[in-house]
């Protein structure tokens, strides 16, 4: 644990994570604490991404966790100072401390962010009501009473083997139940996981470390039956963080054992239904699709690549981005030598008749987003009667079959 600040207004360590740990003292430190939390909460709920994401808080202590956010920086400009805490505002919140000691620089995505939330103001707190919801809608059933879905894999003409791995889940307190490739069945008192991983690493390392992301998920997820019903999202996060933390070092330990397997990492995306919501969990560049009814498909999760992050910031095109040499390199994923990760975590806004698509690169590297699409809305010639994933699969491997692909494909009622 590293000591970044130690003042009389707080405490702020760097954990062996990467996490940023803050306990507040002194005068008003409850007051200041209840509000950075409020704040930086609100602002994940209206999609700020560039402000430390709460990962865990205990209001006993006054401490709080989140998501580190770089390092903090020496000089900028007055004109781009000014921008960002002007961009911050139309996110709905204004920093009542607009100077550069809470300016960071996040290297990962070449992103100045914007930290220290103690002293700040929701600009319309009846905005804040609106995004932040009851108990009681939390726990009601809402988008997702009844589900259908599918998923396949194939490895492809040129692979010798398939490193890709997917799962289909239900589960409660007193069981787990593996679904299978193709189902439907309403969601009841159960929670349900749909995952894809694609491994990496030589040989067979790769095959293993996809096979480790989807097998933990039935070990690192039940723990979310000990949280209290009131605890809400950011508990629900808290599980979602601890399993990727644990998948990642349980692979980093096991490529340092395994002689073969020294790089061996994986992606992982996942979307987990709990009480009527959907969290999504990302990490790598797999990828997961939103196809509301009656509207145009859009790419939910980020590919965590400089060449993604080219594509996100509107510098480089769909074309661009396929033909890029370097869009396969990865800047984060689970395991693979990475010291450091940090999975993108949040929730699915979906309504019934939604359909949401889970896929490895070997799909969309052989199928264009718009293509993707219309087979998922229009399945032309091919029988009707075939499954989603199925539709996919089969037509990636047909345009291309270089690499392993997968698909899960969810259908929510």
């Amino acid at each position: 644990m590293l000591d970044a600040k130690d003042t009389a207004r707080a405490l702020v360590r760097i954990g062996y994570d990467g996490t940023v740990q803050k306990q507040f003292r002194a005068a008003n430190a409850r007051e200041r604490f209840e509000n950075e939390v409020r704040v930086l909460k609100y602002l994940e709920r209206r999609g700020c991404d560039f402000v430390p994401r709460v990962l865990r808080y205990d209001p006993d202590k006054l401490e709080l966790v989140t998501t580190n956010c770089g390092a903090r920086v020496d000089h900028i400009g007055d004109e781009k100072l000014q921008s960002l805490f002007t961009e911050l505002e139309t996110f709905g919140v204004r920093h009542d401390d607009p100077y550069l000691r809470n300016i960071t620089y996040r290297a990962t995505d070449g992103r100045f962010c914007i930290i220290d939330f103690e002293f700040a103001t929701i600009l319309d707190p009846d905005a804040e009501s609106a995004l932040d919801p009851q108990p009681a809608q939390v726990a009601a059933p809402a988008a997702g009473s009844h589900l259908r879905w599918s998923g396949l894999t194939d490895r492809g003409w040129m692979r010798p083997n398939n490193e890709d791995a997917f799962l289909t889940l239900a589960f409660n307190r007193e069981d787990f139940v593996y679904l299978g490739r193709n189902g439907e069945c309403p969601t009841e008192d159960f929670d349900f996981v749909f995952a894809v991983s694609d491994g990496m690493g030589g040989e067979h390392a790769g095959e293993f470390a996809s096979r480790c992301a989807i097998d933990n998920i039935t070990s690192l997820l039940p723990r979310r039956f000990r949280i209290a019903a009131d605890h809400g999202s950011s508990a629900l996060y808290d599980c979602l963080y601890d399993l990727f933390q644990g998948i990642h070092w349980q692979l980093t330990t096991l490529s340092e054992s395994y002689g073969d397997g020294h790089s061996m990492g994986a992606t992982l995306s996942l979307v987990w239904y709990v009480r009527g919501r959907w969290y999504l969990g990302h990490i790598g560049d797999s990828r997961i699709y939103h196809l509301p009814r009656g509207g145009r498909m859009r790419q939910i999760s980020e590919d965590h690549t400089h060449v993604g992050w080219l594509h996100r910031a509107g510098k480089l095109n769909e074309r661009e981005v396929r033909n890029h040499p370097r869009r396969n390199v990865l800047s984060q994923s689970l395991g693979a030598g990475n010291q450091l990760i940090r999975p993108q975590l949040s929730v699915v806004d979906v309504a019934p008749g939604d359909r949401l698509l889970l896929c490895t690169d070997g799909v969309t590297e052989a199928i264009w987003d718009r293509a993707i699409e219309e087979l998922l809305s229009a399945p032309g010639k091919e029988p009707a009667s075939l499954p989603d994933a199925e539709r996919l699969v089969r037509e990636a491997v047909a345009e291309s079959g270089r690499d392993n692909a997968t698909a899960v494909v969810i259908d929510i009622g």
